[in-house]
């Protein structure tokens, strides 16, 4: 099976990515549903002792929820980054000069998923402070250098758009 075009792996993996991309729509929709729920509803209901997490509830839970939904929504950038990529490769032109930027922001997202991370892990260790004794700060090399190898990935693709663009001027 090819690589490149039509009926090929990248586009199935295209198809894949439309599912995904509208799953994180769903979700997205929900957790943001589910967030003002929490706010919405009385803090007295016997429904929050079901749902009840380390004594969050009301505001606590919904600002956890409204977390969640930021952490899905950058995902669902970097997703719908993806299926643009993955749309040229379906057509056959993987160095399209629009996928440049398109790696350049995923790397920034994925960048932005670790802050992130270390931002909710730095609020729930100061607000669940009595849970945890010690504070975590999970550094993940592996993430970090994911991003690395987006970027670099972006200027390869740059310079072979550039290279393509030079032989297409050729004569």
């Amino acid at each position: 099976m090819r690589a490149l075009g039509p009926g090929s792996v990248s586009s199935l993996l295209k198809l894949v990515l439309d599912v995904i991309f509208f799953a994180l729509w769903a979700a997205l929709a929900l957790l943001l549903v589910a967030a003002l729920l929490a706010l919405l509803l009385p803090a007295d209901l016997a429904f929050w002792g079901r749902i009840e997490a380390h004594g969050a509830r009301g505001a606590m839970l919904s600002a956890g929820l409204l977390a969640f939904a930021v952490y899905v929504a950058v995902v669902l950038f970097i997703v719908e980054r993806v299926r643009r990529i993955f749309t040229t490769l379906t057509v056959g032109d993987p160095f399209h000069p629009a996928n440049v930027p398109r790696l350049r922001s995923i790397g920034f997202a994925l960048a932005g998923l670790e802050l992130i991370n270390y931002g909710v892990n730095l609020v729930t260790g100061w607000v669940f402070r009595d849970e945890f004794k010690t504070l975590r700060f999970p550094f993940n090399p592996t993430a970090w250098f994911a991003v690395l190898v987006v970027f670099v990935l972006a200027e390869v693709f740059r310079e072979g758009a550039r290279l393509r663009s030079e032989a297409e001027l050729t004569i």
